[in-house]
């Protein structure tokens, strides 16, 4: 641990902090603090022109030539602001900031004094034990459930089961660990710490559970390339830092044909033979449970790299904030949003060269799922709803989506727009995991 006097110029804003997970650059990591923290950032940085002083030391780690802030972003971005209002998002927020940099106490710095730390593991930890109170925004704001969900999601720790553990005991029993070289356990975590990404390597977590999902030996062999990798320092922590990096790494060994596939998945077991049971005494039927939201909350594993932030917030409303009996039609729009950012954003990673610039959406949305049947990640019957998509009669047409947008009296319904979301869920996931 070190402390250093930083110019503000040389700190970075951190576009993947866990208040709001990765978004796409410090501009909208700035943003995103005024768009859903405003009051108290104006009465931080009120707090500070008062009394000319930021208390605490940021936390920061090197990159480059430049810093990220790890903990102190509200912090520096105020000081930021009131060094150049002009960068403030809006037109009252710049004048708000100018006139606290007038009631400056004092000279306004050029530089601050932060907390240095090179290894990002410790940062972690530093991290994990701070953020308790807000006190009105002035002190630091508590983490909400979904905030610490982005940190397990980033990281891997404090998630319940240790994955790491569990894979370095597997290698172990089957004679494939690297060497005698450590297996860097945080970076592994870090590695696999979403669903989406153990998923591609072969196993899951599911209830504190660890479980292949793919042919043991075939899964054993690509984690024991990817701690051959760590351990030998060929893939270190910045290679994985964030969605993007672990997505470059196991596309990697995907193209060396490291990763199970599809003909690897583990069959599922064979259901026994139970003996006969007494009836059963009659029971009444249960009331059934009318679906609050279109996206249900259950796990779908998508990896959310800052570039599909926009995806994401959609994503979040129509998953726990639109109630389908109250916003039917703010909901069928956002569901057409959503399908087209989607598909769009699998179009612009895969850089797919059958898509013409005047595509329709339906034709995109066919051109997308063939691309992704001949890659084995739709099957047969997946790629035939797809191929339905452009046929105007349907029920779950892109037409019909359409019509929900345009149509003064097309008035979409909850049951239909759950089922088209229950029909469609898949080819979204896909697209967004890319």
């Amino acid at each position: 641990m070190s402390y250093k006097a930083l110019s503000i110029d040389n700190l970075l804003i951190n576009r993947a902090n866990d208040r709001h997970g990765e978004l796409e650059n410090e501009t909208a990591a700035i943003a995103w603090l005024f768009n859903n923290r405003e009051q108290h950032m104006r009465n931080l940085a009120r707090d500070l022109a008062r009394t000319g002083e930021i208390y605490e030391p940021p936390l920061v780690s090197p990159q480059g030539d430049k810093f990220i802030v790890f903990d102190g972003n509200r912090r520096v971005t105020c000081l930021k602001l009131l060094e150049d209002p002009r960068r403030a998002p809006t037109v009252e927020l710049q004048d708000f900031f100018r006139e606290q940099r007038v009631a400056w106490q004092g000279d306004f710095p050029s530089t601050i004094v932060c907390q240095v730390e090179a290894d990002r593991d410790r940062v972690d930890d530093i991290l994990f034990r701070r953020h308790t109170g807000s006190q009105s925004g002035i002190g630091q704001s508590t983490w909400d459930d979904r905030m610490k969900d982005n940190f397990v999601q980033r990281t891997g720790k404090g998630g319940g089961l240790n994955v790491a553990d569990e894979i370095e005991k597997r290698l172990a029993a089957a004679n494939r660990l690297p060497g005698k070289k450590k297996i860097p356990r945080s970076t592994l975590n870090r590695l696999l710490s979403a669903e989406a990404f153990r998923n591609r390597v072969g196993i899951t977590v599911s209830r504190g559970k660890f479980e292949f999902t793919h042919d043991e030996a075939v899964v054993l062999a690509a984690l024991q390339r990817i701690a051959s990798d760590l351990a030998s320092r060929d893939i270190v922590l910045g290679d994985l830092w964030d969605v993007d990096g672990k997505r470059s790494y196991l596309d990697k060994l995907e193209r060396e044909g490291v990763l199970p596939s599809a003909n690897n998945a583990a069959p599922k077991p064979k259901a026994t033979a139970k003996p006969p049971e007494p009836a059963p005494k009659p029971t009444p039927a249960p009331k059934p449970t009318r679906r609050k939201n279109l996206i249900p909350q259950i796990e779908y594993s998508v990896a959310w790299a800052g570039r599909i932030y926009r995806h994401k917030a959609i994503w979040e409303e129509l998953q726990f904030h639109l109630d389908l009996s109250i916003h039917a039609n703010a909901i069928s729009v956002l569901f057409r949003v959503l399908l087209e950012l989607s598909i769009e954003n699998y179009v612009s990673q895969t850089k797919l060269a059958s898509i013409n610039p005047g595509d329709k959406l339906s034709q995109r949305a066919l051109k997308v799922g063939a691309d992704l049947h001949a890659k084995g990640k739709l099957n047969d019957k997946e790629f035939g709803i797809v191929k339905k998509f452009p046929q105007q009669d349907h029920l779950f047409s892109m037409d019909t989506l359409n019509r929900y947008v345009h149509s003064p009296n097309f008035a979409p319904s909850p049951e239909h727009l759950t089922a088209m979301w229950d029909t469609t869920a898949f080819l979204i996931v896909l697209c967004l995991n890319v």
